[in-house]
């Protein structure tokens, strides 16, 4: 990715959306840090891992406005992706614990203890360090979702059956994850994670450059994001989503850009779901839960497909009010709140928030350059009245 590429993909929206996401990557730690509780502008360190985790969400929200909104391609089951990074970042943070367990043994986590392992599962090698860990934090996901695109994009399987199937898989993937014997903690998951790096998972400052690195990663997904979207790559992956017979008719490889953009999407999921972990301290099976896919659908209908900004703000928006409506009355009814936005966002909003903002904007301007033209005409109408006389 050169420069020139990425200069020529940001905008002033493109460019302003960074510049926020720097000072939240900048303001939030140091108020965390360097001011004291007393303080009304710190930052308590529970709502900076909190504001994280939202970060993570508007990464995942990302990875999916990239292939619906510019693709056409509906996943109901990105969640997967998402969980496969977390668990193999709680892989690594399993590993770090060692003998400080509740079991004492220095090399298999206590889940496998409890359950009689005899020693490590071949899949668990490799994870006690971090780069291999960070590798298969791509990897994992990647090839997932090449393999499962491979066989569905070959056999042009579109549309809502490409998405029941996206839904299939991610809830194949609950039901193994839930088994004992298939050695991934169960029910339980994966937590009471200690170190990471060394640092303690609970420390300060470990929570801050955690904060950090959301910000980071989100402004790179961001980045690549906008670079393929606004280069011919990009026109391409449009002409898909709205006439794929007539792009493959032109001579185009529909199946391989699909593939391509298909698995980018899921390594950025991966990438949320390693950030997400040790900032919430747990994972499980419920985060293959294919509710939580249509959730993520969700974020970025509200917020505007298509728009990548809109991803990213829908995904933090409705967290934040799944945060507020879920810890008092209303908890019971949060789910029936969040179908009935969708709904109100599908009929009344169908471009969602910032998408329905910028074609308000667009015409606003379009009007101001039509009375500017307007009185322009008129004023040389009158004008050459004047001289003519």
């Amino acid at each position: 990715m050169t420069p020139h590429i990425l200069t020529r993909s940001l905008d002033k929206s493109a460019t302003v959306f960074l510049l926020i996401v720097a000072a939240i990557g900048i303001l939030v730690p140091l108020s965390n840090l360097l001011l004291p509780e007393t303080s009304p502008l710190q930052v308590p360190t529970y709502l900076m891992a909190l504001f994280g985790k939202y970060l993570c969400y508007a990464i995942l929200a990302l990875s999916i406005d990239l292939i619906w909104g510019y693709c056409g391609i509906l996943s109901l089951g990105h969640g997967a992706f998402f969980a496969l990074g977390g668990y193999a970042m709680g892989m690594y943070l399993m590993r770090q614990i060692g003998s400080r367990g509740v079991y004492g043994n220095p090399l298999l986590p206590d889940f496998m203890v409890f359950l009689n392992y005899q020693k490590l599962p071949w899949y668990w090698l490799g994870f006690d360090m971090f780069w291999f860990a960070a590798l298969m934090v791509l990897v994992v996901p990647g090839l997932l979702a090449f393999c499962f695109g491979w066989l569905a994009f070959r056999s042009r399987v579109t549309g809502v059956y490409l998405s029941i199937i996206t839904q299939a898989m991610t809830y194949a993937l609950l039901l193994a994850f839930f088994r004992n014997d298939f050695g991934f903690g169960g029910n339980n998951g994966l937590t009471d994670f200690k170190d990471i790096l060394g640092f303690s998972v609970q420390a300060q400052g470990t929570r801050a450059v955690l904060f950090i690195l959301s910000c980071v990663a989100l402004a790179v997904a961001f980045l690549i994001c906008r670079a393929i979207v606004t280069s011919k790559l990009g026109k391409v992956l449009v002409a898909i989503r709205d006439a794929e017979s007539r792009t493959r008719f032109l001579g185009y490889r529909v199946e391989s850009y699909k593939l391509f953009v298909f698995t980018l999407s899921a390594c950025m999921a991966g990438v949320a779901g390693a950030l997400y972990v040790p900032q919430v301290g747990i994972i499980n099976p419920g985060e293959f839960a294919p509710g939580n896919s249509i959730e993520a659908v969700i974020w970025v209908a509200v917020g505007g497909r298509g728009t990548l900004i809109g991803a990213a703000l829908g995904a933090v928006v409705v967290n934040y009010a799944k945060t507020a409506f879920t810890s008092g009355v209303l908890a019971p009814y949060w789910l029936f709140m969040l179908g009935a936005l969708f709904i109100l966002v599908t009929l009344l909003l169908p471009k969602g928030i910032v998408g329905t903002v910028k074609d308000w904007w667009e015409r606003r301007r379009e009007e101001q350059f039509e009375t500017n033209a307007a009185s322009a005409a008129l004023e040389d109408g009158i004008a050459e009245t004047r001289m003519a006389e």
